[in-house]
Protein backbone atom coordinates (compact mmCIF):
# COMPACT_ATOMS: atom_id res chain seq x y z
CA UNK A 1 0.00 0.00 0.00
CA UNK A 2 1.50 3.33 -1.03
CA UNK A 3 0.92 6.58 0.80
CA UNK A 4 -0.10 9.49 -1.40
CA UNK A 5 1.99 12.55 -0.56
CA UNK A 6 0.36 15.91 -1.16
CA UNK A 7 2.06 19.29 -0.94
CA UNK A 8 0.21 22.61 -0.90
CA UNK A 9 1.79 24.72 -3.64
CA UNK A 10 -0.58 27.66 -4.15
CA UNK A 11 -3.42 29.52 -2.49
CA UNK A 12 -6.09 31.07 -4.69
CA UNK A 13 -8.67 33.65 -3.63
CA UNK A 14 -12.25 32.66 -4.48
CA UNK A 15 -15.09 35.12 -4.31
CA UNK A 16 -18.71 35.22 -5.32
CA UNK A 17 -22.11 34.68 -3.72
CA UNK A 18 -23.11 31.85 -1.41
CA UNK A 19 -26.42 29.95 -1.70
CA UNK A 20 -28.12 32.58 0.53
CA UNK A 21 -26.97 35.39 -1.79
CA UNK A 22 -24.31 36.77 0.56
CA UNK A 23 -20.98 37.82 -0.90
CA UNK A 24 -18.03 35.76 0.33
CA UNK A 25 -14.28 35.56 -0.07
CA UNK A 26 -12.29 32.44 0.87
CA UNK A 27 -8.98 30.75 0.15
CA UNK A 28 -8.72 27.67 -2.06
CA UNK A 29 -5.71 25.50 -1.37
CA UNK A 30 -3.99 23.90 -4.37
CA UNK A 31 -2.17 20.61 -3.79
CA UNK A 32 0.25 18.63 -5.93
CA UNK A 33 0.58 14.87 -5.63
CA UNK A 34 1.75 11.97 -7.76
CA UNK A 35 -1.71 11.98 -9.35
CA UNK A 36 -1.66 15.67 -10.33
CA UNK A 37 -3.22 18.84 -8.92
CA UNK A 38 -6.29 19.06 -6.69
CA UNK A 39 -8.04 21.85 -4.78
CA UNK A 40 -9.80 22.21 -1.42
CA UNK A 41 -12.34 24.76 -0.24
CA UNK A 42 -14.21 25.35 3.03
CA UNK A 43 -16.91 27.90 3.79
CA UNK A 44 -19.05 27.74 6.90
CA UNK A 45 -20.50 24.19 6.83
CA UNK A 46 -19.60 23.55 3.19
CA UNK A 47 -16.41 21.81 2.15
CA UNK A 48 -15.45 20.63 -1.30
CA UNK A 49 -12.48 19.00 -2.98
CA UNK A 50 -11.73 18.57 -6.66
CA UNK A 51 -10.49 15.43 -8.32
CA UNK A 52 -6.85 15.30 -9.45
CA UNK A 53 -6.00 16.84 -12.82
CA UNK A 54 -2.96 17.49 -15.00
CA UNK A 55 -3.28 21.28 -14.58
CA UNK A 56 -4.24 23.65 -11.79
CA UNK A 57 -6.79 25.30 -14.10
CA UNK A 58 -8.63 22.00 -14.59
CA UNK A 59 -8.64 21.30 -10.84
CA UNK A 60 -9.96 24.80 -10.10
CA UNK A 61 -12.69 24.49 -12.75
CA UNK A 62 -13.76 21.15 -11.22
CA UNK A 63 -13.98 22.70 -7.75
CA UNK A 64 -16.02 25.62 -9.10
CA UNK A 65 -18.42 23.18 -10.79
CA UNK A 66 -18.81 21.26 -7.52
CA UNK A 67 -19.64 24.33 -5.45
CA UNK A 68 -21.92 25.73 -8.16
CA UNK A 69 -23.96 22.53 -7.73
CA UNK A 70 -24.26 23.53 -4.05
CA UNK A 71 -25.73 26.91 -5.03
CA UNK A 72 -22.70 29.23 -5.17
CA UNK A 73 -22.82 31.82 -7.99
CA UNK A 74 -20.82 34.51 -9.86
CA UNK A 75 -17.53 32.89 -8.91
CA UNK A 76 -14.07 34.14 -9.75
CA UNK A 77 -10.56 33.24 -8.61
CA UNK A 78 -7.00 34.51 -8.68
CA UNK A 79 -3.73 33.16 -7.34
CA UNK A 80 -2.52 34.99 -4.22
CA UNK A 81 0.35 32.75 -3.05
CA UNK A 82 2.81 30.64 -5.03
CA UNK A 83 4.53 28.58 -2.40
CA UNK A 84 5.20 31.06 0.40
CA UNK A 85 5.49 34.05 -1.94
CA UNK A 86 2.62 36.54 -1.63
CA UNK A 87 1.68 38.00 -4.99
CA UNK A 88 0.06 41.11 -3.47
CA UNK A 89 -3.28 40.56 -5.21
CA UNK A 90 -1.77 41.63 -8.54
CA UNK A 91 -2.77 38.56 -10.48
CA UNK A 92 -5.71 38.74 -12.90
CA UNK A 93 -9.11 37.37 -11.96
CA UNK A 94 -10.48 34.27 -13.67
CA UNK A 95 -14.29 34.53 -14.01
CA UNK A 96 -16.28 31.31 -14.27
CA UNK A 97 -19.49 31.07 -16.28
CA UNK A 98 -22.72 30.29 -14.54
CA UNK A 99 -24.03 26.75 -15.02
CA UNK A 100 -26.33 26.41 -18.00
CA UNK A 101 -29.98 25.94 -17.17
CA UNK A 102 -31.79 23.16 -18.96
CA UNK A 103 -35.44 23.20 -20.02
CA UNK A 104 -36.13 20.74 -17.17
CA UNK A 105 -34.96 23.07 -14.38
CA UNK A 106 -36.38 26.36 -15.68
CA UNK A 107 -39.78 25.55 -14.20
Amino acid sequence: MSILTMAMIEIHQLEGFDPQGRSFNRNVEVYRSDKGFSTRFQYEGVSAESASFVTISEAMADLVRIIQLKGFRKLRTRVNFKGKRYLAERQPWMDYPEPQETKDNKG
